[in-house]
């Protein structure tokens, strides 16, 4: 499988938050925090034209809590992980989403939210990681997990040197 990256579009902002209004509508106070995360949180990234959003909810293994609600306004159920932090991840068609739920407080998640501020505010990383992604793109995965599961040591080489404030 061949991944596409498209270029960086302003667009894809605009597109989280209407995706963002449509889950927290669906799911109200089981919204404990929700953000854009993944590369097309990152302005001026290239990335897969699909749009990340992460959600913490207060135990993302108790799925009656919001897997109806989330399936009502479109989205599927594509994977457990429970011996991932109890991750879920929903998929929507239109407009391309993946949807992460974690428990609060979830390790993971300020994972997520840390890489994504340091590319947001570091030039340099941000053109090492664009780099290291269109290089593996050109590969052939198995899947995408594969394609995304190859990022990690160039994503834990810039957690790094943002933990060391570099």
């Amino acid at each position: 499988m061949l991944i596409s990256l498209a270029e960086p579009d302003p667009a894809w902002s605009s597109t989280y938050e209407l995706v963002r209004r449509r889950i927290v509508e669906a799911l109200g106070a089981r919204v404990l925090s929700i953000e854009h995360v993944g590369s097309t949180s990152v302005p001026g990234l290239a990335a897969k034209p699909v749009i990340d959003v992460v959600v913490e909810v207060s135990d993302s293994a108790a799925e009656a809590l919001y897997l109806p609600a989330v399936e009502s306004i479109g989205f599927d159920l594509r994977r457990r992980e429970p011996k991932w932090y109890e991750h879920r991840v929903f998929r929507l068609d239109h407009p391309a989403t993946n949807l992460h739920v974690f428990t609060v407080g979830c390790e993971e998640v300020e994972r997520m939210l840390r890489f994504r501020d340091r590319l947001r505010a570091d030039e340099p990383d941000r053109r090492v990681y664009e780099r290291a992604k269109r290089a593996l793109a050109d590969r052939d995965w198995p899947t995408v997990q594969d394609y995304a599961d190859a990022k990690s040591a160039v994503v834990g080489e810039i957690l790094v040197r943002a933990d060391q404030g570099r």
